[in-house]
């Protein structure tokens, strides 16, 4: 069964949000304030936070900017994976990323059908690599952020967690670079 094991140092995680919406500003980003406190809560930094709109480019713009930040490990994004026409995260990330992580939106989804039931057909959340940088897409609601988050991330983003976790293989994530 997989456990916190205290002998590993626990290392914080530079992770950086981005919010997708065409109607969200810093004053009603909700989904994004639910992760930015949980980052924090589990004693990660948040590098930065953005808002953009529901368009393919600019979201890949803001991909890239953080994907060749060095100082940013991670990218959470809320926001633009549901099916409707404006919803174009998905394919966005996938602009840019050199690595699909397929078993993160499979078990959200399997998550969250205990949650909302067969509804979450509808998400289309996803996760990759590229640069060394792990990019994740999650759904615009706050609950969805909170699922994401309590039951997947905060335990992959922790370097004690047995018997496996990001945080152990961030500096393998270049080598196919050369760095």
């Amino acid at each position: 069964m997989s456990k916190i094991e205290g002998e590993r140092a626990f290392h914080p995680v530079n992770i950086a949000v981005l919010t997708i919406s065409d109607s969200r500003t810093p004053e009603n980003d909700t989904s994004g304030n639910v992760l930015v406190e949980r980052i924090e809560r589990a004693g990660h930094r948040v590098a930065a936070r953005a808002i953009v709109a529901d368009e393919r480019d600019r979201i890949a713009a803001q991909y890239r900017a953080w994907i060749s930040d060095p100082a940013i490990d991670a990218v959470i994004s809320t926001g633009g994976t549901g099916l409707t026409g404006r919803d174009v995260t998905p394919e966005a990330l996938s602009d840019v990323v050199e690595k699909e992580i397929p078993g993160f939106g499979e078990l959200f989804r399997w998550l969250s059908f205990a949650k909302i039931g067969t509804s979450t057909i509808q998400s289309r959340a996803c996760a990759g690599v590229a640069n060394g940088t792990y990019l994740f897409a999650l759904p615009g609601s706050p609950g969805a952020c909170k699922d994401a988050w309590d039951d997947i991330l905060v335990h992959q983003f922790d370097a004690r967690f047995r018997p496996c976790n990001f945080v152990e293989i961030m500096p393998r994530l270049k080598e196919h670079l050369g760095v």
